[in-house]
């Protein structure tokens, strides 16, 4: 069976139980209240009766037909032996054909000590109620008064009692079986409102099994509650899911991307190895100039492709090692940062020159964060690597930035933070492309030469993740028409006490 419909048959088995001890005590409390009250008008009958001397004829005295004359009542006089010697019935028949009344003695009635006991009757499935008590000699003192005057019996029938609780005992069932009747269809649907929550649950569960993990469980029941706390619980562990299983297809898209850009990178230089040297074996070389243009072609893109699988190779590492920062295992043992105390200043010196020399005529500045006057900016960190940093964003600028566009470099200290800083004055980004530029093999202008390793679209990767290794952090400030500033923020180094 189904949840509600256990909870259900439990409530009304309870509530049946329920009623049916009330009724029962009921009944018994009005069944000995009723004989209570028999029995203490038989005791009173029978003391009475016990004081009157009956003739020795059928004729009854005015007083025992009075006696007598209660509803289904009989008064007997019997001698000491047991033996009846008169019986006065009511004017109506006895219920049964009256009581079937034991051998009564004087002993047997001495031994009854006046106590109301209960007979069947003599042809029926009624109940009579006796008292049976001796009776004194009135005729003498009470301490004279002899023995062996007999005994007077009276019994009234329990009919009206048994009647009385039997109708009760009907009406308790019929009512209770109605009020089980309308118990169970407010149950019903008092279960049914009150499992709604696992309902919406089980639609929930349906949904996202059928892929849809946005769908949530809607939160209609108190925080404080049981169904309240478990559907908090469950949106929460849903959100956990959603995330995760967002992040793993997003870790699968870009791992594809990934294997499909790096193939295409690796391909083209050794397509163009391949090529020079079919040239060269098919004998296309015919003179000693032909022949050093030949291998001076396959020298290049062998370079070329040296430098894409080390960049590939470099990122490769750092990802390991940032996985292994994220669950505490700290730094991998195939990437380590030479961590020593070093100043940008000293970087962004080199830059300077390393601009010159890729572009003479390029007019390139030296200043502070943002402008103003060069500082000195200490940090703790690699200095080769962090070199390969700014060697990237500088071959960025000059490869980005039309001929004789300015490029300033500035470094410093700004917000308690080592600062250095590539500026150019070229076309700028697009806010999509500003969001792109750090992803691997991402190229804002794919049509732009690939003569270097920058080509490929994974020096903006490394600095990034270079960056991140020493647990700065890098912006980059553009706009179109506005150029490009990449900011490289990294932990000052605190001064030795």
């Amino acid at each position: 069976m189904s949840l509600r419909t256990r909870l259900l048959c439990l409530a009304i088995a309870l509530v049946a139980t329920g009623l049916l001890a009330a009724g029962a005590v009921v009944n018994t409390a009005l069944h000995g209240y009723l004989e209570s009250r028999v029995d203490a008008r038989l005791q009173t009958t029978a003391q009475i009766a016990a004081r009157v001397t009956p003739p020795p004829g059928m004729e009854s005295p005015q007083n025992v037909r009075v006696l007598s004359s209660f509803e289904d009542t009989t008064v007997s006089y019997v001698d000491d032996a047991g033996v009846p010697r008169n019986t006065f019935d009511s004017t109506t028949a006895a219920p049964g054909g009256g009581p079937r009344l034991p051998e009564l003695d004087r002993n047997a009635v001495l031994d009854r000590a006046g106590q109301p006991f209960t007979v069947p009757a003599r042809d029926g499935d009624h109940s009579w109620r006796v008292v049976a008590l001796t009776r004194p000699d009135q005729s003498l003192e009470p301490a004279d008064r002899p023995a062996g005057n007999g005994s007077v019996i009276v019994a009234t029938s329990l009919d009206e009692v048994d009647r009385t609780v039997h109708k009760t005992r009907t009406v308790s069932l019929t009512a209770g079986g109605t009020l089980l009747a309308v118990l169970a269809l407010v149950g019903w649907f008092a279960v049914r409102s009150g499992l709604r929550p696992l309902t919406r649950i089980e639609e929930t569960a349906e949904a996202i099994t059928s892929g849809d993990f946005s769908h949530r469980i809607p939160e209609t029941a108190g925080a404080q509650t049981e169904v309240g706390r478990l559907t908090t619980c469950l949106n929460r562990m849903l959100d956990q899911i959603d995330t995760a299983f967002r992040a793993r297809a997003e870790a699968e898209s870009r791992m594809r991307r990934f294997f499909a850009d790096a193939s295409h990178e690796l391909r083209t230089p050794l397509v163009g190895i391949k090529g020079y040297t079919d040239l060269y074996r098919m004998g296309a070389s015919q003179t000693r100039e032909e022949t050093d243009h030949i291998m001076t072609r396959i020298a290049e893109e062998s370079e070329r492709l040296t430098r894409l699988v080390g960049d590939m190779l470099l990122l490769a590492r750092l990802d390991e090692a940032a996985q292994d920062t994220a669950v505490g295992t700290g730094p991998a043992p195939a990437f380590r940062l030479e961590r020593a105390p070093m100043d940008l200043r000293t970087l962004a010196a080199d830059a300077l020159h390393d601009v010159r020399a890729l572009d003479p005529a390029r007019p390139v500045t030296l200043t502070g964060p943002g402008g103003g006057r060069p500082a000195t900016a200490p940090t703790p960190a690699d200095e080769e690597r962090l070199r390969q940093v700014v060697t990237n964003l500088v071959g960025n600028a000059v490869a980005h930035s039309p001929g004789g566009t300015p490029i300033r470099i500035g470094v410093g200290v700004k917000d308690r933070l080592a600062v250095l800083e590539v500026a150019d004055r070229g076309p700028g980004l697009s806010p999509e492309e500003r969001q792109r530029v750090f992803e691997r093999f991402y190229r804002a202008d794919a049509s732009r030469s690939r003569a270097t390793g920058a080509g490929a679209g994974l020096g903006l990767s490394i600095v990034h993740s270079l960056v991140t290794a020493h647990g700065g952090d890098i912006e980059l400030d553009t706009a179109p028409g506005e150029g490009c500033t990449f900011r490289v923020r990294l932990a000052l180094l605190e001064p030795m006490d």
